[in-house]
């Protein structure tokens, strides 16, 4: 999707919304207010802003479909075909977003289109999930839960337990007030469990031990555990 189709398809959507989902409406026509008066030649030189509209298009069009459905049972049966992590999110961590002030959405949106934002990690949790995968766990990925929800990748192993994970490679000193900033996020969106993982990037077998942990504690990490693993 070119950036003109995306500002055009921002704007249905704000549209639709307003019929179905009066937060949703709010939120969307709070981000064509950010982006509507960008050029489209800068726009498209933006690559990590065009691909949170386009992440933001997806899932409101899926909410938008979802919510429409003529009865909770319909809704349920919807969410019921989807995968542990796509449900988790649909079904939960989105709506949470749409419904609640995002207090960090001011700041990572000013990141996002001055191009300060960098995923100084990317390569390292695509080799992650990547990983997972191939040991037959899932995950899902999203700006909004890495940027509001301190959540690099949400992993599921074969108990389809959704775990929220963020990975960092900060010295064990920083990753202490790390640690407690990520618990006091993941708290503020009523996340009922999550990992925190701080490695070692000299260490050359760090993302199969990270997996290991991550899948293990994605079946067995209790409600209300926010555990830290270096």
């Amino acid at each position: 999707m070119q950036a003109k189709e995306i500002k055009e398809q921002l704007k249905l959507l704000i549209e639709e919304a307003s019929l179905v989902d009066q937060n949703l409406a709010r939120k969307l026509h709070e981000i064509n207010r950010w982006v509507k008066d960008i050029k489209l030649g800068s726009l498209t030189a933006k690559p990590f802003v065009l691909a949170f509209l386009l992440e933001v298009i997806t899932d409101s069009t899926i909410w938008l479909m979802i919510q429409s459905l003529p009865s909770e049972a319909e809704q349920q049966a919807k969410f019921a075909q989807m995968t542990a992590n796509e449900r988790y999110w649909y079904s939960y961590l989105f709506p949470k977003w749409i419904n609640a002030t995002d207090t960090k959405f001011y700041i990572w949106k000013q990141k996002l289109m001055s191009g300060e934002f960098n995923q100084v990690d990317d390569d390292i949790i695509k080799s992650i999930a990547q990983d997972i995968v191939s040991r037959e766990g899932s995950f899902w990925q999203r700006y909004i839960a890495d940027l509001s929800m301190a959540t690099d990748l949400i992993v599921s192993s074969r108990n389809n337990q959704p775990l929220c994970i963020q990975i960092t490679s900060v010295s064990e000193e920083l990753s202490n007030q790390k640690y407690h900033d990520w618990k006091s996020t993941l708290n503020s969106w009523e996340i009922e469990r999550g990992l925190f993982v701080s490695y070692n990037p000299k260490d050359a077998n760090f993302i199969n031990q990270l997996v290991n942990v991550a899948l293990y504690n994605s079946d067995y990490l209790a409600e209300g555990k926010y555990l830290k693993f270096a």
